[in-house]
């Protein structure tokens, strides 16, 4: 995959600086995992793809003020959003310590000045709502649903990165939409679909 050809073939609006950023981040990502283990991705096709994933929202998301991300890890979903979206506030919760100092240092050495760095469990955050709530961490949706929802309220989307197994997660009783591309499910979240 040419991730900028990618990129540019997306129907979004994507700021100037998303390239330039986005090339410091892998040169960064290389180096610090080679000595911290940040992410199992270690090829550049592998975070390529992992980036195309966590920016392809942006062609269905609405605009939003805030953003919260939680379980960032090494920077997907929210870290590459951040980059995407600098109109939006980004808070990004990372209770692992080298994971969080590397979404620190990435938010100083870009300038990104909408990103926020949170190293706790979102268990410990205390309240406070924002109009999207991501994650892309392998636990189930209800699991995703209940760390969610002192972070929320009926204005709220949540979108959750999925694999195929998501339509056995939700239920019924909440509204929702799928988006699919290639092995990934896009589950979004929220009671104005």
């Amino acid at each position: 995959m040419n991730l900028k050809t990618a990129l540019l073939e997306l129907d979004a609006d994507l700021p100037d600086t998303l390239f330039h950023h986005i090339q410091k981040y892998k040169e960064h990502l290389f180096k610090w995992n080679k000595i911290h283990n940040l992410t199992g991705a270690k090829n550049e096709n592998t975070i390529d793809e992992f980036i195309y994933d966590a920016i392809y929202p942006i062609t269905f998301l609405p605009k939003c003020k805030n953003l919260l991300d939680i379980g960032t890890g090494a920077g997907f979903p929210g870290l590459i959003l951040a980059m995407g979206l600098p109109e939006t506030e980004v808070t990004l919760v990372e209770p692992l310590a080298k994971r969080a100092s590397f979404l620190q240092f990435i938010k100083a050495d870009l300038g990104l000045s909408n990103v926020k760095v949170v190293q706790k469990r979102v268990q410990d955050m205390p309240s406070e709502i924002f109009d999207i709530v991501t994650s892309r961490a392998v636990i189930d949706t209800n699991m995703l649903l209940e760390l969610s929802k002192n972070f929320r309220n009926e204005n709220s989307k949540l979108l959750f990165f999925k694999g195929e197994r998501v339509y056995d997660e939700v239920s019924e009783d909440i509204k929702y939409k799928i988006i699919k591309r290639e092995n990934r499910h896009y589950l979004l979240i929220g009671e104005t679909l």
